[in-house]
């Protein structure tokens, strides 16, 4: 018996007819760029730690490329190789990530909070061969850290290192021999071959390696654009971690595909934050909620206000709707609500137009090339305004799982499974409304997990919550809550559930335990790792 399944070429086939896939590597559109604006500004880095700014028009930046590609030859990589990259928003990591696509090799973003525990693991599965990282950064000496990996990882032959003299400093290493690579047409890297490799955030157990090719990144920013009409003349500013698919792909690689000028803030600090957009003229930007009250109220306590900040990207979580109209009171901002993950990019979002109507209740719609349904746990599609599984797929997929060839990732249809419970509106905006692990059933009942966080987030003693299901004998399951209070508060059970019924909540889905802790257990990326709650509300 032959088993269907699905067919990655006639995928391909289907995006390219569809216009979707452009067939075109980062590195042409460098190369574009330099050619039709050499003397524009591209970068410009500020680092908290000094006062200077780095600036580089494209020329300048170019040549970076084309040293650092030379530089990464020398050191004996190529085609297909991993080049891991654990450094802050500086233009080090842009040059040396542009620089490795031109020689084929693969780009791993890794997010500088990650440690020994973390990096081993990722390092040792990807097997990657060079590392890049800080000497210091935020008091913390990632130098020390990485060579002592180093010795536990046979396949890591080079660690690299920004801000230090000698043979393995960046400049000497990268920066300072005569070699020299230029952009070839065609590229040395298939618009096809995985460009980069994603580490995914492990809110449910190990990470797994998400792999990029330059067709899926390319159809992610030209969707972006065509949302939210970007265009050359747009400046950028990447606050999100560069180690993160935010920052990496919906800004940086962004920018960088319309030739824009990318701004680059290593650690976010409002004020500063603020001053750079006013001082840059920043246009568009994307980021979490946080970032966008911040800003708020920056500008509400005298920062200068960034007349320019037409566009705001915010994904991760529901944006609150009086944050909504704040911004575009205070800083005439729309604020566009996305959803997306690292397998498929940005899949969803609300265009401009309609940002202040349909930010604060939904999560968008779908981006051109990016097809989404909600269906039931037997596969039926499911009508509007009733939850279920949300499925994906479309030009911004994944190529697949690295070395996990065993996960069976697509059905038929190239449909994936997110995870995410949804619904759809009358006119096809989604609304994430919880995730498939995350169901709490009581007794045969469903608890409006989200609902009930949502209610936990308003008390006034409560900082930041999550509700899991535990084992219970008789019901199934039985709901706890755990939170993170407010300086000087407290909460008892009992004031919580006498909470739930001034807020008229039916009873069966009152939290039934409460545990304070002084902080949820997040990924880097800030995702609230709901597996180690449920394993400590279970005991486990």
């Amino acid at each position: 018996m032959t088993v269907s399944r699905f067919d990655p070429a006639a995928h391909a086939r289907r995006m390219r007819d569809g216009g979707y896939w452009a067939d075109m590597a980062f590195d042409e559109l460098l190369l574009r760029a330099i050619e039709a604006t050499p003397d524009k500004p591209a970068l410009v880095g500020y680092r908290a730690d000094r006062d200077a700014v780095a600036r580089f028009n494209w020329r300048e930046f170019g040549d970076r490329v084309a040293r650092c590609a030379g530089g990464l030859q020398r050191l004996g990589i190529g085609a297909g190789d991993i080049v891991a990259v654990q450094l802050p928003n500086w233009w080090e990591f842009v040059v040396v990530s542009m620089a490795a696509n031109r020689i084929g090799a693969v780009v791993n973003p890794l997010m500088p909070i990650f440690r020994e525990r973390e990096l081993s693991y990722m390092l040792g599965f990807a097997e990657a061969k060079l590392l890049l990282v800080p000497k210091l950064f935020r008091g913390f000496d990632h130098a020390s850290m990485a060579r002592a990996l180093q010795r536990e990882l046979p396949a890591l032959q080079h660690v690299i290192v920004v801000d230090e003299d000698g043979e393995h400093g960046f400049e000497h290493a990268l920066l300072s021999g005569p070699d020299r690579v230029e952009p070839s047409r065609p590229p040395r890297l298939a618009p096809d071959a995985m460009a980069v490799v994603m580490f995914t955030s492990g809110t449910t157990g190990s990470p797994k390696g998400v792999m990029h090719s330059h067709n899926t990144l390319l159809a992610c920013n030209r969707a972006l654009a065509g949302r939210f009409g970007l265009s050359g003349d747009d400046v950028f500013l990447a606050c999100s971690p560069l180690g993160h698919m935010t920052g990496y792909a919906a800004v940086m690689l962004l920018g960088i595909s319309l030739g824009s000028t990318v701004v680059l803030q290593d650690i976010w600090e409002v004020q500063r934050g603020v001053s750079i957009m006013a001082a840059e003229g920043v246009t568009f930007t994307a980021a979490s909620t946080p970032f966008l009250s911040d800003i708020c109220d920056a500008v509400a306590a005298g920062a200068p206000r960034p007349t320019q900040l037409r566009s705001f990207l915010c994904g991760g979580a529901p944006i609150p709707p009086v944050l909504i109209e704040r911004a575009l009171r205070e800083l005439d901002l729309k604020v566009c609500s996305l959803w997306g993950m690292t397998e498929s990019l940005s899949s969803t979002l609300t265009e401009p137009a309609r940002a202040v109507e349909k930010s604060a209740t939904t999560d968008g719609r779908t981006l051109d090339g990016v097809d989404v349904k909600v269906v039931d746990f037997d596969g039926r599609t499911l009508p509007a305004g009733e939850t279920g599984r949300l499925l994906v797929r479309g030009a911004q997929m994944f190529l697949g799982y690295y070395k996990r060839a065993d996960i069976e990732t697509f059905d038929t249809e190239g449909w994936f499974d997110t995870g995410d419970l949804a619904y759809a509106d009358d006119e096809g905006y989604i609304r994430i409304n919880g995730r498939t692990k995350d169901v709490l059933i009581r007794g045969g009942e469903n608890v409006p997990v989200v609902e009930i966080e949502a209610l936990l987030y308003k008390h006034p003693a409560v900082a930041a919550a999550a509700l899991v299901g535990y084992p219970d004998a008789r019901l199934g399951e039985r709901g706890c809550a755990f939170v993170v209070l407010r300086p000087g508060a407290a909460l008892s059970l009992k004031a919580l559930q006498a909470y739930m019924a001034e807020c008229k909540v039916a009873k069966q889905y009152w939290p039934e335990r409460v545990e304070i802790l002084d902080d949820l257990p997040r990924t880097p990326s800030g995702k609230i790792q709901k597996f180690k709650l449920r394993e400590a509300a279970a005991g486990t």
